[in-house]
């Protein structure tokens, strides 16, 4: 019995410990510092292959892009007086020209915003609240629950996309596939929030996944959401009968941006970070199933006036990536029916294909946000189906889910294929190409947009 108590005595004290010390655990803060230029660099324009991919110069060539200023790294000679003052830099963004930096010493924070390099300074992020979860700090699988072998109802016998023959018929995407254009030599970028399984599912095993890469400063587990590895099936999945993707012989870039333990402005600096990645390896289209509006404790919201593409950060970012020869096919967002209604950021980027959502007859899906854009851009730019769309989840099986966020990789995929068709035309022209096969061309609105595309008819109308 005095042992029982000696060890209960032990543990509460252990307890009491570790309760002061969640207590005591400092609040931390990430500043985004905005640089006046990009002084004393040892990059240059007229050497690009220091700090981008052949694939990135080639794509940027092809279209008859320059790199340009923008393209270089941040100013090594800035971040080192970061550093020497005793910050810890966790990012940089060279298109925008800016810092990240976490630190629970607001006194230094402020010091750093008044280096002369500095134009302009903003806390974008606080560290949250914690819930007490075990957690070994290792990038572990989440293997849970893992479904290998389909249902029979699962699969629709002599039609190889099975359950999701309707979300690509829609689109007339067979006909692209049929001519042999299924993304072979395309590289997509999936900016997502995790990727749950995403190696350990059979229905996956045929994608080809050149890498991946975490952008969160709290890493997090890579695994810990399946709301990536959703979208990813939408375009890679592969098993006939059951589910083909839109693009399933695309290669892959899984990319995570999405902080799942809060919402606040930083994570408009991972996007834009891993959208500069996907740049710099030579993506050629990048999916984005994420938006934003409203954070944490109302810390950066945006207004209805802010929607014109270059007032927020990560839209600025968004729309530069035409600029380097990118297509970017961005969710128009679920807040049709809030008070909200409309796309967020960065779906109000310019020069971007935002997908909005309509059902498998062709009508609108309620929760589909609108447009337009604050300076009258139409938008969305195109709508495919999303209620429902047909998956696979984190668990490898068949799932049927709703949303902006599951339209857009099914377009995102067969814009890939289109590219692969029309390999002589210029991100804009493709854009423009998916635009003009709208069934509401004619007579675009803020709901539909330019309405469902027809990709054989982008093809055809392509090859003229």
């Amino acid at each position: 019995m005095k042992h029982i108590l000696t060890i209960i005595c032990m543990l509460a004290v252990s307890l009491s410990v570790s309760a002061k010390k969640k207590a005591d655990a400092p609040t931390l803060y990430i500043y985004r510092y905005m640089l006046m230029d990009k002084a004393g660099t040892r990059y240059s324009v007229e050497k690009p292959e220091k700090f981008l991919s052949r694939k990135a110069i080639e794509r940027r060539k092809k279209q008859g892009l320059s790199v340009n200023e923008t393209d270089l790294p941040v100013s090594e000679k800035y971040i080192r007086q970061f550093r020497v003052m005793g910050a810890e830099v966790i990012g940089t963004s060279r298109w925008q020209n800016s810092v990240l930096v976490r630190s629970a010493d607001t006194l230094l924070l402020q010091r750093l915003g008044q280096l002369t390099c500095v134009s302009e300074s903003r806390c974008v992020w606080i560290s949250p609240e914690k819930p007490d979860k075990p957690h070994n700090g290792e990038e572990d699988d989440i293997k849970w629950n893992l479904r290998r072998p389909f249902n029979e109802w699962d699969s629709v016998k002599n039609d190889p996309y099975g359950c999701a023959n309707h979300q690509i018929d829609m689109l007339n995407g067979r006909r692209l596939h049929e001519a042999g254009f299924r993304g072979n030599g395309m590289t997509i970028a999936i900016l997502d929030g995790g990727f749950q399984n995403y190696d350990q599912i059979p229905a996956l095993q045929h994608a080809k996944v050149v890498g991946t890469r975490n952008f969160v400063a709290d890493k997090g587990h890579f695994h810990d959401i399946d709301h990536g590895t959703k979208v990813f099936s939408a375009m890679a999945a592969y098993v006939p009968e059951v589910i083909i993707g839109t693009a399933p012989d695309a290669s892959y870039w899984l990319l995570r941006s999405e902080d799942n333990a809060s919402e606040q402005p930083v994570e408009e600096d991972y996007w834009t970070m891993a959208a500069e990645f996907a740049d710099s390896v030579g993506a050629d289209v990048i999916n984005s199933s994420l938006g934003y509006y409203e954070y944490d404790k109302g810390r950066g919201d945006y207004r209805l006036r802010d929607l014109d593409g270059q007032t927020s950060f990560v839209s600025r970012s968004a729309s530069m990536l035409a600029q380097k020869g990118i297509i970017l096919c961005n969710s128009a967002g679920n807040s049709g029916m809030g008070s909200w209604k409309k796309i967020g950021v960065p779906a109000d980027a310019r020069d971007i294909l935002t997908v909005g959502a309509v059902n498998e007859e062709g009508k609108i899906a309620s929760f589909s946000s609108v447009g337009p854009s604050q300076d009258g851009r139409m938008k969305p730019d195109v709508v495919a189906q999303g209620s429902p769309a047909t998956l696979i989840s984190g668990h490898g099986a068949i799932n049927h889910d709703m949303g902006t966020s599951f339209s857009t990789p099914i377009t995102c995929g067969l814009v890939a294929c289109l590219w692969q068709s029309l390999t002589e035309k210029t991100a804009y022209e493709i854009m423009e190409l998916v635009r003009q096969s709208g069934d509401r061309h004619d007579a675009p609105d803020n709901i539909f947009g330019y309405g469902v595309p027809d990709f054989w008819k982008a093809h055809l109308k392509g090859k003229r």
